[in-house]
């Protein structure tokens, strides 16, 4: 697991954390941003996934 996934992780952790703090003590901004930390988290793998795959097929082609 290199430290880009492991930071995404504890982003995605860090704001179900506060999703479930802003529900319990109905903190409407805590909750919002927990989905906001969550949806982030998600997008960032997501983007890092895709660009590591376009690198990869990258300078596969480029050896051709």
């Amino acid at each position: 697991m290199s430290w880009k996934d492991l930071i995404s992780l504890c982003v995605g952790i860090l704001g179900v954390i506060l999703f479930l703090y802003g529900s319990n003590y109905y903190n409407a901004t805590a909750g919002w941003s927990g989905i906001a930390l969550i949806i982030c988290a998600i997008v960032i793998e997501a983007f890092l996934k895709v660009y590591g795959f376009v690198r990869k097929r990258g300078k596969s082609l480029e050896t051709v």
